[in-house]
């Protein structure tokens, strides 16, 4: 798996695909229904009678009614009359749950401000639902939210949930329970609070108390009683190996399988590349060219191949050219974009493309023929690009490296003609990197942690995978085709997908700054790039630097989808997009058949008034997998750390405080990534005093004291699976 920085087909798993826009006559009528409902708010009724709508016409007015509310474009008030939301106060958005219980409602304007809601606003809604919020006049946001800077802006709004439009998911996934009289099912996610009150589920089943189970949620007036369900489905007893991971997989309403037609249609493809595939391709099978990935990776999306020139270096990234195999509309295709991008869990891969296509005539194994869709340039010694140009083509790689290969090979002089190629293309991956912190892009790397499952699926070993320069030599080599890529397009105004990091809402910088100032970081205005990278470079090295990485990245925007060349803030390029993993993102995909327009290859691209709409789904699916991956790396890692805590006198682990709370130590195992509490009671050598001001814990007789940065030794104490914690205790 490659990130550089996401199910069987079913279409009701996170909403179905975006359709084509509508014809004119109903873009017609949507505009009258606006022209209508902005002057007075008018009811189904009055506005067909306004309309003069023919009684055949009445269902397409109530569906396009409904399209509208959905959409955010109009909004119901009381006595179920339609307005335009910014005239009533109301807001239309995705609701995002925090686990304090309070949320925000999701924006949908580019550079807009979300809407806050506090736990008890939140009516019945669920993280992922659509709503509408009534936004609340003269009521400041809490001390947190506000801008703690002299010349602070306007209290930030916030609002009350008062529909829901849609729900992300019919259904939850937790334990069965039993209280004295009523069964109940206590939530996997931790930000659903409530218990699920749930019949005593039916014998057919076979539930029993403590087994994790699917429930169909069912009826919910009032966010002040539990809600009602039923369970549909028993996954197995709860710790019994797989189910833990088949719970994320229900979860998230990922597939298990593809569809017959699919299976079908990717077994219908030769695994070998006939000579009429190959024929007028630009033929590189005898240049050396290879794959740099991980060592459990099947799906190899990219391939590279630098040489030394006069002047710089003379650079080509091959990517493996899916759009011949998958065309649109076709069943794969279909299934392709339903799905959005492969899931990368921690027991399985659940890919975008059947294993047919993703681990076979896609991947560019080395010593076979594989189809690809190239970029070539030419660098100067100072990194100036020049001769960009594109063409498909076909290559036979003449290696396969892992990563820890080609860092073993970077260690020492180069010996063989592999070695040879590496060291080139790290001269060139180094300078582009160079070039581009240089120009303001943020060092935001993170390693991270590799869990190592045996046949039952228990995890044995984490390994921190990091960032070396084995892994930069790629990443750099990417960020140049995909910008390259998108240069192209841009100027061709030819449609297509980008990759957009929008500029961070600058009072949410000013919070960040907050936040660095308690670690005594020293930093000026935010909002000018420089400072910013000036912090980041201040914190290299310190105890607290991923805490300081961590609160950036949730102070800026998520990177998303969209029709629109905005840049990238986070990577500092004007023009950004996804081109180099097909196999596994169906953003790129769409960019390939844009760039085949562009060049001539095709007749047809992919049509501009449906790329909003397929950017904002696939930005949600990319969403969805990047939580169901995190959490299934989670789950086995605490599954680790109670098989730890299990062992007698338990082994220590080095630990360093990120932050001290008035009940307890927060802690990060930096060779693993986990954070857990050090629980104030658990300091049992002395009564300790919380010094507030300073942000320490201090000993009454022995003066001893525990601060943040400060690194200590922990034992597992408690490892909490329903909850998603873990308790350590200082050594």
């Amino acid at each position: 798996m490659k990130k550089v920085a996401g199910v069987s087909g079913n279409s009701r798993r996170r909403g179905n695909p975006p359709a084509a826009a509508p014809a004119g006559g109903a873009k017609s009528l949507r505009q009258r229904i606006l022209d209508l409902v902005r002057s007075q708010a008018l009811d189904k009724v009055e506005i067909s009678k306004r309309l003069n709508l023919p009684e055949g016409d009445r269902r397409k007015l109530r569906d396009l009614l409904g399209e509208m509310e959905t959409s955010g474009q109009i909004a119901r008030v009381r006595k179920d009359r339609y307005v335009v939301p910014q005239d009533a106060d109301l807001f239309t958005g995705t609701i995002q749950f925090h686990a304090s219980g309070a949320a925000h409602v999701l924006n949908e304007e580019r550079g807009a401000p979300d809407l806050y809601v506090s736990a008890e606003n939140t009516w019945t809604a669920m993280h992922g639902d659509r709503v509408v919020a009534r936004i609340i006049k003269d009521r400041p946001a809490p001390d947190s939210l506000r801008r703690p800077v002299a010349g602070a802006s306007a209290p930030k709004r916030e609002g009350r949930v008062i529909r829901i439009l849609k729900r992300a998911n019919e259904t939850l996934v937790g334990t069965l329970q039993k209280s004295k009289n009523f069964y109940y099912l206590a939530a996997d996610d931790p930000r659903f609070v409530h218990n699920l009150y749930v019949p005593e589920p039916p014998a057919a089943l076979g539930a029993h108390i403590g087994d994790k189970v699917v429930a169909k949620l069912e009826e919910w007036p009032s966010r002040h009683v539990n809600p009602e369900g039923r369970v549909i489905e028993v996954l197995g007893r709860a710790g019994a190996p797989g189910v833990d991971i088949l719970s994320i997989i229900r979860k998230y309403n990922l597939p298990e399988k593809f569809p017959g037609d699919v299976v079908r249609e990717a077994e219908g493809i030769s695994p070998l590349v006939a000579a009429a595939d190959a024929a007028h391709r630009t033929d590189l099978r005898d240049r050396f060219i290879v794959t740099i990935d991980p060592d459990d990776a099947k799906d190899f999306d990219d391939a590279i191949e630098v040489q030394r020139t006069k002047s710089g270096w003379a650079v080509s990234v091959h990517i493996a050219d899916v759009s011949h195999y998958v065309r649109p509309r076709t069943a794969l295709d279909r299934e392709a974009v339903v799905r959005g991008n492969s899931v990368y869990l921690a027991d399985r891969v659940i890919p975008m493309l059947p294993e047919a296509l993703s681990n076979g005539i896609c991947s560019l194994k080395p010593a076979v023929d594989r189809l690809a869709f190239s970029v070539f340039a030419e660098v100067s010694q100072q990194g100036k690009v020049h001769g960009v140009r594109f063409a498909k083509s076909i290559i036979r790689s003449a290696a396969r490296l892992t990563y820890k290969q080609a860092f073993a090979i970077l260690q020492k002089p180069p010996a063989d003609e592999v070695a040879h190629r590496v060291h080139t293309a790290w001269e060139l991956s180094s300078l582009l990197r160079t070039r581009r912190f240089e120009k303001g892009s943020l060092d935001l790397d993170f390693p991270e942690v590799k869990v190592w499952l045996d046949e039952l699926g228990h995890p044995v070993r984490l390994e921190k995978v990091e960032n070396d320069i084995s892994h930069q030599l790629v990443e750099e080599l990417m960020l140049f085709a995909n910008e390259c890529v998108a240069r192209e397009l841009k100027l061709a105004r030819q449609p297509t997908i980008y990759r957009v990091h929008e500029d961070p809402d600058p009072d949410k910088l000013a919070e960040y700054r907050q936040i660095a100032l308690t670690y005594g970081v020293k930093c000026g205005d935010l909002t000018q790039r420089e400072n910013l990278v000036r912090l980041i470079a201040a914190t290299r090295g310190k105890p607290f630097e991923n805490a300081i990485k961590i609160a950036l990245l949730k102070s800026l925007k998520r990177a998303t989808y969209g029709p629109d060349p905005l840049g990238h803030y986070g990577l500092a390029k004007q023009n950004y997009t996804h081109f180099t993993s097909p196999i596994r993102r169906y953003a790129d995909l769409v960019v390939h058949r844009s760039l085949e327009r562009h060049l001539g290859l095709t007749k047809s691209g992919p049509a501009s008034t449906e790329l909003a709409g397929l950017a904002e789904y696939i930005s949600t699916t990319e969403r969805v997998a990047t939580d169901a991956e995190r959490e299934s790396t989670r789950l086995k890692k605490l599954e680790f750390f109670q098989g730890q805590a299990s062992t007698r006198g338990g082994k220590p682990f080095p630990a360093r405080i990120l932050e001290v709370r008035n009940y307890g130590l927060l802690v990060e195992l930096p060779e693993f990534l986990l954070t857990g509490l050090v629980h104030v009671s658990t300091l049992d050598d002395d009564f300790y005093l919380h010094d507030a001001a300073r942000g320490r814990f201090v000993g009454r007789k022995t003066r001893r004291t525990y601060q943040a940065g400060q690194e200590i030794e922990v034992i597992v104490a408690r490892v909490d699976m329903l909850k998603q914690q873990v308790d350590f205790k200082a050594v």
